[in-house]
């Protein structure tokens, strides 16, 4: 799979990230008839999905928008903007889309940050945004969170935001079958370890994924893998 994020088959190499991204672009393509206009990427990355937006959705304008300290995933591809964390530099009401994906989890202080993000969306505007809950510690020392839905919501909520939708990204099934993919493809075990148990589990992933019920009910106590969802600034 390598760095692919749009066109993904699941396979003994990616065991670890496939339905994380397969579930991502899942939640992306529910939302899609949302962004129009101008979208601000609040952290951007390697914006993987800057040109699948710019052609799938009604954006006209896709900006790119990092932190000044973020890890350099590609020396090629370079955001827009920086910012401090304190103040996003553009104008109130500049956009009508914003998007974060995988990226909550790394804001320190997420009251500054979403409420950023609802000072440059404009009226109507809509925020899009997905955060892991199962998922290994990654770019430390800067992975902060895991964010309940619940939780989730009651931030919108404190940052202005209205017409919140949360979903998960996977329920029990797909929990099952991203840790099994984790384990074997990051724990410390042999190689020839390794390989034996990527070839043993792949039809075993792929059948929890495949039989996965990816909406399952909040209250009722689910294994989630994380959570998508929108909130617009009415």
């Amino acid at each position: 799979m390598g760095d692919n994020f749009i066109d993904i088959s699941l396979t003994q190499d990616n065991l670890d990230r496939y339905y994380h991204r397969t579930s991502i672009l899942k939640a992306i393509n529910s939302n899609l008839n949302r962004f129009q206009g101008s979208l601000l990427d609040t952290g951007c990355g390697k914006m993987p999905y800057k040109n699948y937006l710019l052609e799938k959705s009604n954006i006209k304008e896709y900006i790119g928008l990092d932190i000044e300290n973020a890890k350099i995933y590609d020396e090629q591809v370079q955001p827009d903007y920086k910012w401090d964390g304190k103040r996003m530099p553009f104008e109130d009401e500049s956009f009508e889309s914003a998007f974060a994906t995988e990226v909550l989890e790394h804001v320190s202080e997420v009251d500054i940050f979403l409420g950023e993000v609802f000072r440059v969306l404009k009226q109507g505007g809509v925020f899009f945004f997905t955060t892991p809950f199962l998922w290994p510690l990654h770019e430390p020392p800067y992975d902060e969170f895991r964010y309940t839905p619940f939780s989730m919501e009651r931030i919108l909520i404190k940052n202005g935001f209205t017409n919140i939708s949360i979903e998960a990204l996977g329920g029990w099934n797909a929990s099952l079958g991203q840790m099994i993919g984790l384990w074997i493809r990051r724990a410390p075990l042999t190689g020839r370890k390794k390989r034996i148990l990527k070839a043993l589990s792949l039809p075993i992933v792929k059948y929890l994924f495949k039989h996965d019920d990816p909406k399952p009910n909040f209250f009722k106590g689910p294994m989630i893998t994380g959570i998508s969802g929108v909130a617009y600034k009415q």
